[in-house]
């Protein structure tokens, strides 16, 4: 009778865990073996508020997650693929520092080093009211997310853009206001500024709301923009949901951006606050979803299988 020479064959089913990895800092990712793309969440540095301006656009908000939705209203992208086992540069944006008047504060970019690089913009730094000073404007910066305008005439009518795919914009000014409009958020713009009686009193616009993710398996929102400052008032403008920071008013000082969320900072007041604050550092996080495959543990040469199978001993 046939009879099997060596080992017999073992079939066996196994899989590789889900992977989730956060970066609150720069590093590398490496891919376990059998990975071959990547869900992730990249959210850039946001930018600063103005000098007695607008609040910071926050960092722009991208992600792949199946049914989560991208900054600026898109659906998800799709995932990135990838090599298994291989090591890729994880760059997380930080967010800008709080400025002088007349310097813009931009957020700087976070970046998934894939074959196919996923880039994320650093929010816009809000406007400056005193657009006669040596590089000074009025003008909030696009980004990302877009920066709130700066409390000056004239009047700028409409608000800043952000990226396509990432964040809304910055809020516009109204007319006779001392007070600036907020920063754009990755799912709202910065609303505009509002005017009480009497009229040259200004209410800060409130920063645009961020956007949640939940690939960490926890619903976390991140990429608010920051609160316009209110002058001469003492009412507070809100940052967005996300980690914007609160604009100045008269007596309270701007807030900064949430580190790790991409919040834009609040800008500054017309009335013993002016400084507008920093923005928040962004976030990167990757999941690899986990798969199953079938491993056999011993396997027979050619050259065995042809002897045994000639010998009439392979079954």
């Amino acid at each position: 009778m046939p009879r099997l020479i060596g080992a017999a064959q073992a079939v066996t089913t196994d899989t590789q865990a889900e992977q989730i990895t956060t970066f609150t800092s720069s590093g590398t990712l490496t891919t376990q073996p059998r990975t071959t793309s990547l869900q992730y969440l990249v959210v850039a540095g946001g930018g600063a508020g103005g000098d007695t301006g607008g609040g910071g656009g926050a960092g722009g908000f991208r992600t792949s997650v199946p049914g989560a939705t991208s900054g600026g209203g898109a659906s998800a992208e799709s995932t990135t693929p990838v090599s298994g086992g291989a090591p890729y540069p994880v760059t997380v944006g930080a967010g800008s520092a709080e400025v002088n008047r007349g310097t813009y504060g931009t957020g700087s970019n976070s970046v998934l080093g894939t074959p196919s690089p996923i880039t994320s913009n650093g929010g816009g730094g809000g406007g400056h009211r005193f657009s006669y000073v040596v590089g000074g404007d009025p003008l909030g910066q696009p980004g990302g997310c877009g920066g709130g305008h700066g409390s000056n005439d004239p009047v700028v009518p409409e608000g800043t853009d952000g990226t396509s795919g990432q964040g809304y914009g910055g809020g516009a000014k109204l007319v006779g206001t001392n007070a600036a409009p907020g920063g754009g958020g990755a799912g709202a713009a910065g609303s505009s500024t509002a005017t009480p009686s009497p009229s040259n009193v200004g209410y800060g616009g409130a920063g645009g709301n961020g956007v949640a993710s939940s690939i960490t398996g926890s619903s976390v929102t991140y990429a608010g923009g920051g609160g316009g400052g209110s002058s001469p008032s003492p009412t507070v403008a809100s940052g967005g949901s996300g980690g914007g920071g609160n604009g100045a008013g008269y007596g309270t000082a701007a807030v900064a951006g949430t580190v790790n969320k991409g919040g834009g900072g609040g800008g500054g007041a017309n009335d013993g606050n002016p400084a507008g604050a920093a923005g928040g550092s962004g976030i990167v996080v990757t999941k690899e979803v986990a798969v199953s495959f079938t491993s056999a543990s011993t396997m027979w040469d050619l050259r065995t299988v042809y002897r045994q199978i000639k010998a009439d001993e392979w079954i």
